[in-house]
């Protein structure tokens, strides 16, 4: 690992925990490039992973004195940005959901009917937010987020045939593992749990 950026140790952190407001901010800045690294991974896009470094961030100034033991900071952080980012692809998948149902606004969908899309939108996050992180952002980026193919290419670093490939992978894997919860409707799919309970 990069010397230049390590986690803060043990003593700054419990530090912080008591209430030192200078280790407290120095433990955040410590954390902020670690912080943002596993956003970049874990994100659809630059916009979601600044987003979502940003929650995490805030929520380790809050709430660090719920930290029970010092060496789990990064698996606390970790955590906090993988269940961000999964929150940022719901909300997507049931914007998506909304428009697409707006036209049949006026029949008034029943309250069941309601409750069965929000489940099916985190039932995707969920298969979603399990892809590999190249498979994730192009399946996002083109099929949640509605990008014209180029724009997805573009801002991949990718060959327009090289951003279909991996869609094409990315589709198949998603509809791979939706068939497979299909199959287990007994199995719970891994939910992740609330963002900010420190291990």
């Amino acid at each position: 690992m990069n010397q230049r950026f390590r986690w803060p140790d043990e003593r700054l952190i419990k530090a912080a925990q008591n209430g030192d407001v200078t280790s407290l901010t120095t433990v955040v800045m410590e954390s902020q490039p670690h912080v943002r690294k596993f956003a970049r991974s874990l994100c659809a896009s630059p916009q979601d992973a600044e987003d979502a470094a940003q929650e995490a961030l805030i929520i380790l100034y809050r709430k660090i004195g719920t930290l029970r033991a010092t060496g789990a900071l990064a698996s606390w952080m970790f955590r906090i940005v993988r269940n961000e980012c999964l929150r940022q692809v719901r909300l997507l998948v049931s914007r998506n959901d909304e428009a697409s149902a707006e036209p049949e606004a006026s029949a008034g969908p029943s309250a069941e009917d309601a409750v069965l899309r929000r489940l099916e939108a985190e039932r995707i996050a969920a298969v979603v937010g399990a892809l590999p992180p190249d498979q994730r952002q192009v399946l996002i980026m083109r099929d949640v987020q509605g990008l014209p193919g180029r724009t997805v290419a573009h801002a991949l670093g990718l060959s327009n045939a090289a951003m279909k490939s991996r869609l094409h992978r990315a589709r198949a894997a998603l509809r791979h593992a939706l068939a497979a919860t299909d199959r287990a409707p007994d199995r719970a799919i891994d939910r992740p749990t609330g963002g900010d309970s420190p291990p």
